[in-house]
């Protein structure tokens, strides 16, 4: 048998020297093409003992990925970090920077924020337990070097942490408070709810088409100047007499209803109005009572009262703008949003704080109460909103579907639907039942500034009185100026209002229905009304 063989380079895995490489085996080769033949006959038979060695061969000296002493600094910072995160810190700033000041640190670092600022009094309390007074820090600047490049690699798959802080024996008294109020809340709508259902179908359809045709006919009845500079927010009372009107410049206008003359005028926040809610029952209570409350640029809340144009208390703590405020339902609690990335949540008879909630991380811009009062609902500039339990205090969906932030919440009153504005020109429609986004609708060309259902339960005008009235329409404010009213059955656009100049900031329905008003950054506010409205 005739070997026929060639030289070749071993792979870099395998360290094999054989002496003969054998192609194949000839024992008749007639039966081959005479080409062929002679191709094959005339080939060498090499002995790869005897021939020279290749030195061009390229072997792998190390192995692929992190260096040995590098990997071993990463498992060793990870494992640190691991059991350090079993470390209960504060949650609040002021609180973390009053604890590392007990443990005689800086308290804040040049470029650190109050995450980065969490984090180290986290490492400080580890070292601490562990008994070190410092770490070695050539392995923690190789052991980051590390992970930063492991995480550019593979993503970062940590998942987000949920976690709890103590909370006050009055935030405790005011869950209770608030279950009590929601489960008799929540028996009354669906009381009213059964009722509605059974009225017969072709009475619902003839209500329906009656409304829109009343909708139709609003149009601009009045504009006012209502300050110098762009008016940031404006707010119907309970009884739809006065307009609150807040602006840029820190004061609030107290405006009549239809004339929008000037009452009273309100000073008291030195940087812009955030927010503005009237007490649910405003109109009962005393005169010397918090009738309203506004949010300032410069982080304070201020009660007003309609006898005093000073503010009769003030609420301290958050560490940045105030963007919104809320009474809720029952009117002893108040809510307020803030760029401080949380919102909370104030007891009005004691003028305390009682929640500090966190949850975003980008700055909250708004919140809104459920008509029972037993969830509430945040958004900021993170895009996500967030619809918290306040009788437990967990979040029980997180509204993420919006791709810039979400601008204003507005509850529809059957109490499981919840719309979100945003800056990318839509309103959203959430089902808590369903647990996801029901319907997206194009409300305006720009940024929906605000968003407001009607909320009412008299009859409008020849309107039918055997009716469910609120939640049949909203109203949005948008940055292209318009002013839009949209159906709650089918979420259509119903009417148009076109009258300002600049961008809408803020809008608002009377409980009566019969008015909308708007403002603007045209530094007017304008109230809408049909053409046929009689004043009382």
């Amino acid at each position: 048998m005739e070997l026929i063989g060639q030289q070749r380079r071993s792979p870099v895995w395998l360290n094999l020297q054989p002496r003969f490489i054998l192609l194949c085996c000839k024992t008749d080769m007639s039966g081959i093409h005479p080409s062929r033949k002679s191709y094959v006959e005339d080939f060498e038979i090499l002995d790869l003992i005897k021939s020279p060695p290749d030195r061009n061969v390229i072997t792998c000296t190390s192995r692929v990925g992190i260096a040995p002493e590098k990997a071993s600094a990463i498992l060793s910072q990870m494992d640190r970090k691991k059991r350090a995160a079993a470390i209960l810190v504060p949650t609040d700033d002021g609180r973390v920077r009053m604890r590392l000041r007990e443990l005689e640190e800086p308290i804040t670092l040049f470029g650190e924020g109050p995450g980065d600022r969490r984090d180290r009094l986290r490492e400080l309390l580890y070292q601490k337990q562990e008994g070190r007074s410092c770490i070695n820090r050539d392995d923690s600047k190789i052991a980051d070097e590390g992970l930063s490049h492991v995480m550019d690699e593979y993503g970062d798959n940590e998942e987000d942490e949920e976690f709890f802080t103590p909370g006050q024996p009055k935030l405790l008294d005011a869950r209770k408070k608030i279950a009590i109020y929601s489960l008799c809340s929540a028996h009354n709508r669906i009381e009213r709810q059964k009722m509605a259902a059974t009225l017969p179908l072709q009475k619902h359809i003839k209500h329906r088409r009656a409304m829109k045709e009343y909708l139709n006919g609003y149009q601009v009845l009045g504009s006012q100047i209502a300050d110098d500079r762009p008016l940031s927010l404006a707010r119907f009372s309970p009884d739809a007499k006065f307009i609150a009107a807040g602006s840029w410049s820190g004061t609030i206008r107290m405006l009549t209803v239809p004339n929008l003359e000037l009452k009273t005028l309100l000073r008291g926040h030195t940087d812009r109005i955030g927010g503005i809610s009237w007490h649910p029952h405003a109109i009962t209570m005393s005169s010397m009572s918090a009738h309203l409350a506004s949010g300032g640029g410069e982080g304070n809340i201020h009660l007003w009262s309609l006898s005093a144009a000073t503010p009769i208390s003030t609420l301290s703590g958050h560490s940045a703008r105030v963007c919104r405020v809320e009474h809720h339902p029952n009117g002893q609690y108040l809510a307020s949003a803030s760029f401080d990335t949380t919102w909370r949540l104030w007891d009005l008879a004691t003028q305390q704080e009682l929640l500090l909630q966190e949850g975003h991380s980008r700055e909250v811009y708004t919140v809104a109460f459920q008509g029972d009062g037993a969830l509430i609902a945040s958004g900021g500039f993170d895009s996500i909103g967030r619809v918290w339990d306040l009788r437990t205090g967990r979040t029980i969906m997180v509204l993420d579907g919006h791709i810039r932030e979400i601008t204003g919440l507005g509850w529809h009153p059957d109490g499981y639907r919840v719309l979100t504005s945003s800056g990318d020109a839509s309103v959203k429609v959430w089902d808590l039942r369903m647990v996801r986004c029901t319907a997206s609708i194009g409300a305006h060309k720009k940024l929906v500034s605000d968003i407001r259902f009607f909320r009412g339960n008299s009859p409008l005008c020849h309107l039918s009185s055997d009716m469910k009235m609120d939640g049949t329409f909203f109203v949005t404010g948008g940055f292209d100026g318009d002013v839009k009213i949209h159906s709650s059955d089918d979420w259509a656009f119903v009417k148009g209002l076109s009258a300002h100049s600049g961008n809408v900031t803020s809008v608002d329905v009377s409980r009566d229905g019969r008015f909308v008003v708007s403002s603007g950054q045209d530094r007017t506010c304008k109230l809408w009304a049909t053409e046929d409205i009689t004043f009382l």
